[in-house]
Parts: C-alpha cells; structure tokens; sequence
C-alpha cells in the first residue's frame, strides 16, 4: 500500500514539472509574440491615424526653433517632417523643454524625438534609436588670414579662446594652448574675427551654422578630430517597426540627394559625415 501511494506520488510530481516547463515556454513565446505585436500596433496606430507625434525643444537653433514668422523650423525638423512624408503622415511636432522631453515619449505623449540626441550607452539601456543623422566633432577654428596654425599640435603656448565649462577648453590644455576664458560660442568667435586669440576649438555644426549664417566672418576651420558624435531620433521600446520605416526613408533621402541638399541649406555641407 505504501508503495502505491509513493508511486502515486512521484507520477504527481512528474506530471506538475512537465506542466511547469510547458508553462514557461509559453510565457516566453508569449512574451516574444506580444513585444511583436506592441511593435506592429504602434506603426499601425500611426499609419491609421495619419501622423506621428515628434517631441521637439523649439528653441535650439539651427536644428529645432521659431523663424522671424514664428514657424517651427531647423535642420531636425526639416529631416523628421521629410521622413514623416515618405512613410505617408503627418508630422505633428509637440515642444518640451529638454528636461522633460524623455518623459513626454515614455508616457506615449509623442512617438519619436528629433532633438539632436545624442546615442550613448546609457541612453542605448532604456530607449531605441533610428539611424544617426548626423554627426559631429571637435574643430579647430582660426583666423581666414592665419597660416601658422594648420593642425591641434601647432596650438602650444597659442591663445585660445574657450568656455571653461565645455569639454572644448580641456581639449585646448592637452594641446598646450593658453586658454582665455569665454562666456560662449559667440564671444569665442568674435575674439578669432577681431584677432584678439589666435585659435578656439569648439563643435563641428556650431561652427557650419556661423559659417553658414555669418558669410563674411573671418574665420575658418583647420583642423578636425577624429572622434564624432552621433545624433538619432529616439523612441521608446517596442517601436521597431516604426523604426524600420524611419531607417528606410532617411536611407532614400540619402540615395536621392534630399538629405544633401537639406544638410547644405543649413550647414553648407553634408553633416552625415
């Protein structure tokens, strides 16, 4: 009697581990099927809809911000209202301050951000991004009429002019230069045109949109580092299929010379690269 009973017991136990293992590999098919599904849904309520919602700052020129008309413009929002055209919506452009801006897109209050955001690991953790659009690197800048300074290593014990908050002014001290320190951009520039300092390094499109939007500064770019940033859109997990149409039309923008030409109306020339 004992024996059944034992026996009885084993069969049980046999039975509720089998249920078990089945369970599990249903819930991880499941799981699978659903971030599938999350993915397809998203794009279809966009395609439905016929618009996407893009978070964007509005006051970040040249890439996000208000014309004299007071329209919405820049760079991103030329490329993320083309790539809205070629997968067939509407782009509806909602802005947010930057700090609350990954919130909005945790939250479903947009879709996508077109913000100049930069990819990073960190970031790479919690959220998805399309391809980069354009990259970016540290430049060093000197006057039109200077010839001494042709590369990083001729800025030893040369004045340049720095923000001392910026990344920019640790790069000049490794390159031995003698800082002078600046509130922004915009004196650094005006101290290089009235050869006040002799160099300053700073960020590759910031110096294209001056270049672009200031034709007769004195100034020119002589040298570039290696190393770029990249920028992408951004979105939230689960939105692989939207991003897949992304990635497709900004790789047709590419192809057909819309990108170029969007890029050299703003930088003068292609920032992809």
């Amino acid at each position: 009697m004992k024996k059944k009973v034992v026996l009885s017991f084993l069969a049980l136990g046999f039975i509720l581990i089998l249920t078990a293992c089945g369970s599990n590999e249903e819930s991880s098919s499941n799981g699978e099927s659903s971030s599938n599904s999350e993915s397809k849904n998203l794009y279809k309520s966009i395609q439905d809809k016929g618009k996407i919602l893009i978070g964007t700052e509005g006051t970040y020129p040249p890439f996000t911000f208000h014309n004299e008309e007071g329209d919405l413009t820049g760079f991103d929002v030329e490329i993320a209202r083309e790539v809205a055209d070629r997968i067939g919506v509407k782009a509806v452009f909602k802005e947010t301050k930057w700090d609350s801006m990954f919130a909005g897109l945790n939250s479903g209050r947009f879709d996508m951000i077109a913000n100049q955001v930069g990819i990073t690991p960190e970031r790479k953790e919690k959220y998805l991004f399309s391809d980069p659009y354009t990259q970016s690197s540290a430049v060093l800048v000197t006057h039109k009429n200077n010839n001494d300074i042709k590369s990083f290593e001729d800025i030893k014990g040369v004045p340049s002019a720095q923000s001392l908050t910026s990344n920019y002014a640790n790069i000049a001290k490794e390159y031995g230069a003698d800082v002078t320190s600046v509130e922004g951009f915009k004196e650094a520039m005006q101290l290089i045109a009235s050869k006040r300092v002799e160099a300053t390094i700073n960020d590759r499109l910031s110096v294209l949109d001056f270049l672009n939007t200031q034709k007769d500064a004195p100034i020119k770019i002589v040298d570039r580092e290696e190393d770029a940033s990249q920028t992408s859109f951004a979105f939230r997990k689960g939105s692989e299929k939207l991003i897949e149409a992304v990635n497709k039309a900004l790789a047709e923008m590419k192809e057909d010379g819309t990108y170029l030409e969007i890029s050299q109306k703003w930088f003068g020339e292609d920032v992809s690269k």
